[in-house]
């Protein structure tokens, strides 16, 4: 299995390279289920979440000093003239969205952004210096423009998000056979494929699972299917998964760059995947927004990922947080309202929203994020 979220220079060492491990598990003896959730829960989710944070953190600065030290010595001699190069994208992404350096983005110099500026004013014309006549609009429209090009520059990740409504009287049935075929799967390195998590819905859909997977492009993905498709034990498992499921739904969706999906962690407690369905031709607006809201939220909630989907259910966004408990949901989601900038990212991006919902999930035993100490060898 390819192993990403890896720390370059590579000259860093091991310790400090953060990859996604797979650990398989043993039969369960029953579905684990919400009620597993207790409050005393909340002192060791906050105490595995500091740890979790803080090692990120160490992590992005040791990847800061290597950088410092390798450019350092890559310093040309001042009768030298350097030549221009373009940004290098993997330096654009940091390990984590949940360090607060999580991501460094390239300056433009005051002389050049001035040309920009006189430059755009000129080719516009009258109506775009009333539209854009205030400094205000004129960084709005250089956000969106930039945003833009992001969107088109993503693809170095495909994930598909897969959701199963199960025959309520084959839970049970359903988390044996998919406990045992997932992992295996996933852990085979010729299949090219990374599970991110697998969960069950509790509050919302009940009794569907949910899925999201990673692959290296689109090319990954044809490559994966293939190769699990001509697996021998391949048809008796797809046999078997069809006579416990009432449904299948899959989109395949991109992570927002400035969200990365998080690292596999064991912090335990609930998971909340909140999906929205975009009003059509609102998606670079709305990523805009929640670009700069993201850094409120993130100061009392633990974000898992962020995806737009680019095949399937159009226009949807998804956004999977994780929390000790419904309790501390609660309280995380009002502390949120005190944090500058978040009121204004609600305000800004609620007209561009169709529909909403909210499921509340509980991850299986073999998810890579999961309960605390749910996984075993």
């Amino acid at each position: 299995m390819f192993a990403r979220r890896i720390l370059k220079p590579s000259s860093l060492s091991t310790s400090t390279t953060l990859l996604r491990s797979f650990s398989t598990t043993t039969s369960l003896a029953r579905t684990p289920a919400l009620s597993d959730i207790t409050p005393e829960g909340a002192k060791s989710f906050d105490a595995k979440q500091k740890e979790f944070r803080e090692r990120l953190a160490d992590q992005v600065k040791r990847k800061e000093a290597s950088a410092s030290q390798l450019a350092e010595t890559d310093t040309p001699s001042p009768l030298s003239t350097p030549t221009p190069t373009a940004p290098n994208a993997s330096t654009a992404r940091s390990v984590s969205s949940n360090s607060p350096s999580a991501y460094t983005v390239g300056s433009q110099s005051a002389s050049a952004a001035e040309i920009t500026e006189e430059e755009d004013t000129k080719r516009k014309g009258k109506l775009s210096s009333l539209i854009y006549g205030t400094k205000e609009g004129r960084e709005m429209e250089r956000e969106i423009e930039h945003s833009f090009s992001q969107v088109l520059a993503r693809g170095k990740y495909v994930h598909s998000i897969v959701f199963h409504e199960v025959k309520p009287d084959k839970v049970d049935e359903y988390v044996d056979v998919v406990g045992k075929w997932y992992p295996r799967m996933a852990g085979m390195p010729e299949n090219k494929v990374h599970l991110v998590g697998s969960w069950r819905t509790e509050v919302g859909d009940c009794d569907t699972f949910v899925h999201i997977w990673e692959y290296q492009r689109y090319h990954g993905y044809h490559d994966s299917l293939h190769s699990i498709a001509h697996h021998p034990d391949f048809p008796a498992f797809d046999k078997k998964l069809k006579s416990l499921i009432t449904a299948k739904r899959t989109s395949l969706m991109q992570e927002f760059s400035f969200w990365p999906t998080t690292a596999p962690r064991q912090l335990g407690g609930v998971f909340e995947l909140r999906s929205y369905t975009l009003h059509p031709g609102n998606l670079l607006e709305w990523e805009t927004h929640w670009r700069r809201g993201l850094g409120a939220r993130r100061q009392v909630m633990e974000g898992v990922g962020a995806w737009f989907v680019q095949i399937g259910e159009l226009n949807t966004v998804h956004h999977l947080w994780q929390f000790a408990d419904l309790e501390e949901r609660k309280v995380r989601r009002e502390q949120s309202w005190s944090v500058e900038g978040w009121g204004d990212t609600v305000h800004k991006t609620v007209p561009l929203i169709q529909s909403m919902k909210s499921r509340i999930l509980i991850p299986m035993p073999w998810s890579p994020i999961a309960f605390e100490g749910s996984t075993a060898g």
